[in-house]
């Protein structure tokens, strides 16, 4: 995946609801292979679901987030912060067809439940 140089600032979240749309699962890097994800560093990269909304607009956007930024009591409806999201614009070309899109990425994603777990590190 060719990586575009146009790089889009931090994303500020205007948006006053963020919450968990899909438990957090290990990001799959092959899936002939089922090989899981991993950063430079060799940490396990997670793909986290989480629903943006206002009154007028829904949106739900998969972030990739490093496993130790993950709080572990996460599910379905958990209203949580994001500390360090950024967006990056891809394009890549697969059997002829170019596709691009855009990346979404977090330092970590927080759970604002009572009680919840912290992330272990952030």
């Amino acid at each position: 995946m060719k990586y575009l140089n146009a790089r889009l600032p931090e994303i500020a979240c205007a948006f006053e609801l963020r919450s968990v749309e899909r438990v957090p699962q290990p990001k799959v890097k092959d899936r002939r292979t089922g090989e899981i994800a991993t950063d430079k560093d060799g940490v396990t990269l997670m793909t986290v679901e989480v629903m943006f909304s206002t009154p007028d607009e829904v949106e739900i956007l998969k972030l990739t987030v490093p496993q130790p930024g993950v709080s572990e009591d996460l599910t379905m409806g958990t209203p949580v912060a994001l500390t360090g999201l950024v967006a990056s614009a891809w394009e890549n070309e697969f059997n002829g067809q170019k596709r691009h899109g855009i990346a979404f990425r977090a330092v970590a994603v927080t759970s604002l439940a009572a009680g919840a777990s912290k992330p272990k590190a952030a």
